[in-house]
């Protein structure tokens, strides 16, 4: 493979949450592309339904059970896949959850906890995990999914926008400290997109939202987030990193 290369056939890709949604479009594509995908998520059958799906389609995946808010289970498993794929070219740290509560909310301190445990300290142990393998790649890549929200938040999801803040400057610190050893780390702020968290507003709500504060007027489909990070995966995207990439339909670029 040239230094230059943009194909990714023979890497080796571990996806969280890749049961559904953007994690599984993202698997696909990466495995379509000719890629030896690990997919992971806390829901056994759903990610093992999803794994055969694309084995049955003659591509290369396979599933592990991985609940990100449980350490000790993401440094285990981490290190089988990378042991069962002989090695780990790309990290995509895509699991997520929902995390909204008032400031003043009798709840709002499991919320917050959950928040930090699932959207930001699994994506610095997933990668703790994975550098090892990493170190051994000719194209070392890490990808981190935070959200819009990162930057610029909605009422009552402090917990969220908290957390996805954090990545960003994870991603920041990662890729300066990283890069002297070749590796890129960059994040992706996915704005509205048709997923599963997404689901329950209603389609006519959906489309009032777009129309208000996105450029393309729409949501997004996870496959169009899916892209933008099998291409900061690519060989060739040897000089991106640190940066913060809105995949939004120009919802941060729009003023009214």
């Amino acid at each position: 493979m040239s230094r230059f290369s943009r194909s990714l056939k023979g890497s080796r890709v571990l996806v969280t949450g890749a049961a559904g949604g953007m994690g599984l479009a993202t698997a696909r594509a990466f495995a379509e592309e000719g890629a030896h995908v690990a997919l992971t998520d806390h829901l056994a059958g759903p990610v093992e339904d999803a794994a055969a799906a694309l084995r049955a389609q003659g591509l290369s995946a396979r599933a592990w059970k991985l609940d990100v808010s449980d350490a000790a289970e993401i440094a285990a498993t981490v290190k089988a896949i990378g042991e069962a794929l002989g090695g780990l070219d790309a990290v995509v740290n895509n699991a997520g959850v929902s995390a909204f509560s008032p400031i003043d909310s009798d709840g709002y301190e499991a919320v917050w906890d959950r928040a930090m445990a699932i959207l930001l300290s699994a994506h610095q142990r997933v990668i703790r995990a994975a550098l090892p393998f990493l170190r051994a790649s000719a194209a070392p890549r890490i990808v981190n999914i935070a959200s819009t929200e990162a930057l610029g938040a909605t009422a009552m999801d402090s917990p969220y926008a908290a957390a996805k803040a954090g990545v960003t400057g994870l991603t920041r610190a990662l890729a300066v400290e990283l890069g002297r050893e070749g590796i890129t780390v960059n994040c992706i702020c996915p704005g509205p997109i048709a997923t599963g968290m997404t689901a329950g507003i209603a389609d006519d709500q959906k489309a009032v939202f777009a129309r208000r504060r996105t450029a393309l007027l729409r949501y997004g489909e996870p496959e169009e987030v899916a892209h933008m990070t099998l291409s900061l995966c690519l060989p060739a995207a040897s000089y991106i990193t640190g940066a913060t990439i809105p995949v939004d339909g120009g919802l941060m670029a729009r003023n009214a």
